[in-house]
């Protein structure tokens, strides 16, 4: 079965942190670009991190920049994202995505773009 799966999630106090990682299966991660996203409650979906399949370049968030940090592990066929110094604005349902077509990492996190895959998401609430 093909499909991407997000885990990590949870309660968090501010200032603490987490690691999310999507686990794939049915394909291989090392020929696509990948990115997290999230959508904060009553709010629309917005690009968190994205990492190419080439040479690993990374793009962030200005939100996210200096807090988050994304990698992936082909051999494992997993990417991860580290969240650390949360806020509550970070609380959001955070998705994986994996998309095949060659592209910039900006150009990943965009949203509103056609993934090939997407996770159903985990939930990271950040709340004293």
């Amino acid at each position: 079965q093909v499909q991407l799966v997000e885990s990590g999630g949870g309660l968090v106090q501010p200032g603490g942190s987490l690691r999310l990682s999507c686990t794939a299966s049915g394909f291989a991660l090392v020929y696509y670009e990948l990115g997290w996203f999230r959508q904060p409650p009553g709010k629309v979906r917005e690009g968190v991190s994205c990492i190419s399949s080439g040479d690993g370049s990374t793009y962030y968030a200005d939100s996210v920049k200096g807090r988050f940090t994304i990698s992936r592990d082909n051999a494992k066929n997993m990417m991860y994202l580290e969240m650390n110094n949360l806020k509550p604005e970070d609380t959001a349902v955070y998705y994986c995505a994996a998309e095949g077509l060659a592209l910039t990492v900006q150009a990943m996190c965009d949203p509103k773009r056609h993934m090939d895959y997407w996770g159903k998401g985990t939930l990271v609430t950040v709340s004293s």
